[in-house]
C-alpha cells in the first residue's frame, strides 16, 4: 500500500485551484457565511485563486465556519446541512481531487455512495443479485443516528494518515473540520463531525467508514452501503441476528457512531427491503408509496388550476419532474404506476385546460374542430370530476398531450439492472 508523504505543493499549483473552481461552479450551490456567491468570486476569478494561492503558501489561510441550513426529511424531520463559503469550496475541491484518486481503489466494491462512476442504481441493483441470485433473503437494514454529525476527528485523521503523511495537508483537512457553524449570528464549535454538505465531508465519511466495509468483508459478511444508508444480506435469520451483533459493535464500539436501534431492523425480502427510495423484493423491486406521493404532490403544485398559465408553460415546467423522477424509479418493476401516473397527470392537465376555457362553449368549439359532431353536454368546467368526462378526453387525447411535449412515461423501460451488479463483489 502506497503512502503519501508530500501532496500539499499540488494545492499550490494555480492551475488545480482553477480546476477545483470549475467544479466548484457547476455544482452550483448557495453562499456561505460570507455572502458570496459563485458568480462573485467568478467575476474577480484570477484575483481570488491567487489570493488562496498566496494564504496557502505563507501558511495564512484560514478555513470560515460553515453556514447552518436545515432541509426538511420525508419522516418530519430536518437534516442539518453545513454550507461552506465558496473560498473553501474551491480549496476542498482541490483537495478532493487529490484525495480521492488515493483512497477510491482501495474501498469496499459494495461501496456506492459518492464515489466515481458509481450511483444508486448500482447500489439497488447489487443488493437484488444479493437477494435473488445467491438467496441471501434476510436483511439487516441499518440505520446511523446522524452519522456525519458524530465522526470522531482524532479517528478521521488518523484514517487519513494510513495514506497520506503530509502534515500541511492534515493540517488543512483539520481546519475543516474544526472550522465551527454558524446558526445565525452565533459561532457554534464542531469538536465532532463533518458537515454534511462541505464538498469534502463525503470522503472523509466513506474513509471512515471504509474500516466497517473491511472489517465486515473480514468476516465474510456481504453488504451494500450508500454513505450511511447500510444493508447486510444473508441466508439466515440467525446469520443477520449474528451480524447485526457484529456491525453494530464495529460502529458503536470501534468507530464511535450511533445505531438508532428504533429504526434498525431484520427484514425478509418476501416482506420487502426498503433501501434508496425503492423495496427490494424476492422477485421485484417497487417504488416506495412515500416517493409516489412526493411526486404527486410536486404535480399538483405544477398543475394548480388557478395558476392562470397555459398548457404550453405548465408541461415546460412539469417535464423535469417527470424526467428525474422516471429517470431514477425505471429501476423499480413500475410498469403499472407508471401507467397510472401518465393519466393522472394528464388528467390533472385536462383540469387546468377546462378550467382556462371557462365556457362550455369553448369546449364545444375545440370538439367541432376535431370532427365530433354536436350536440354536446354542458359540463361545469372548474369540476375535477369532469377531467374525466369523455367530452374532456375526446377534447385533449393523449396524443394532443404529446404534441405539446408532454414527456411519455409509459414507454420507458422498467424493471432492469446496473452491468456492475454482476460484477465480483468481494
Amino acid at each position: 500500500m502506497r503512502v503519501y508523504y508530500s501532496l500539499y505543493h499540488q494545492m499550490l499549483d494555480i492551475n488545480n485551484l482553477y480546476k477545483g473552481f470549475k467544479k466548484v461552479k457547476s455544482a452550483k450551490g448557495a453562499a456561505g457565511i460570507d455572502g458570496q456567491s459563485v458568480g462573485d468570486f467568478a467575476e474577480n476569478l484570477a484575483v481570488n485563486l491567487k489570493q488562496l494561492q498566496f494564504e496557502q503558501q505563507t501558511k495564512q489561510y484560514s478555513a470560515q465556519p460553515v453556514k447552518r441550513v436545515e432541509i426538511p426529511k420525508d419522516d418530519g424531520g430536518v437534516r442539518l446541512l453545513g454550507i461552506p463559503a465558496v473560498r473553501d469550496r474551491v480549496v476542498q475541491q482541490t483537495l478532493l481531487s487529490l484525495l480521492q484518486p488515493i483512497f477510491d481503489p482501495d474501498f469496499h466494491p459494495s461501496s456506492y455512495g459518492y464515489r466515481p462512476a458509481r450511483s444508486c442504481h448500482d447500489a439497488i441493483s447489487k443488493a437484488s443479485v444479493f437477494i435473488r441470485k445467491y438467496d441471501r433473503q434476510w436483511v439487516v437494514d441499518m440505520d446511523l443516528s446522524k452519522c456525519f454529525d458524530l465522526l470522531d476527528h482524532e479517528l478521521i485523521i488518523k484514517s487519513i494518515q494510513r495514506r497520506v503523511t503530509d502534515g500541511s495537508i492534515l493540517k488543512l483537512i483539520n481546519q475543516f473540520l474544526k472550522s465551527g457553524v454558524m446558526i445565525g449570528k452565533s459561532w457554534e464549535a464542531s469538536p465532532i463531525g463533518s458537515p454534511q454538505g462541505g464538498v469534502i465531508s463525503p470522503l472523509i465519511a466513506n474513509i471512515y467508514l471504509d474500516a466497517f466495509d473491511q472489517e465486515m468483508k473480514k468476516r465474510q459478511h456481504r453488504i451494500v452501503r450508500y454513505a450511511d444508508d447500510i444493508l447486510i444480506l444473508c441466508n439466515t435469520e440467525q446469520a443477520a441476528e449474528n451480524a447485526l451483533r457484529q456491525a453494530t459493535q464495529i460502529l458503536e464500539k470501534d468507530l464511535k457512531l450511533t445505531v438508532n436501534r428504533k429504526k434498525t431492523h431484520i427484514a425478509h425480502s418476501d416482506n420487502g427491503v426498503k433501501f434508496l427510495g425503492v423495496e427490494i423484493g424476492s422477485q421485484y423491486t417497487r417504488i416506495q408509496n412515500s416517493k409516489l406521493k412526493g411526486f404527486k404532490v410536486k404535480v399538483k403544485q405544477l398543475t394548480k388550476r388557478n395558476g392562470g398559465r397555459n398548457i404550453a408553460e405548465i408541461i415546460k415546467g412539469l417535464n423535469p419532474v417527470i424526467r428525474g423522477f422516471v429517470n431514477y424509479f425505471s429501476i423499480a418493476n413500475c410498469k403499472r404506476e407508471l401507467k397510472q401516473l401518465a393519466g393522472w397527470t394528464r388528467r390533472r392537465l385536462r383540469a387546468v385546460q377546462l378550467n382556462l376555457w371557462k365556457k362550455p362553449s369553448r369546449l364545444h368549439r375545440r370538439l367541432k374542430q376535431l370532427k365530433y359532431k354536436p350536440p354536446f353536454k354542458f359540463i361545469k368546467m372548474n369540476s375535477w370530476r369532469n377531467s374525466r368526462s369523455p367530452l374532456s378526453s375526446f377534447a385533449m387525447p393523449n396524443s394532443w398531450f404529446e404534441g405539446l411535449g408532454l414527456y411519455n412515461i409509459e414507454n420507458v423501460n422498467t424493471g432492469w439492472l446496473a452491468p456492475s451488479a454482476f460484477m465480483k463483489s468481494g
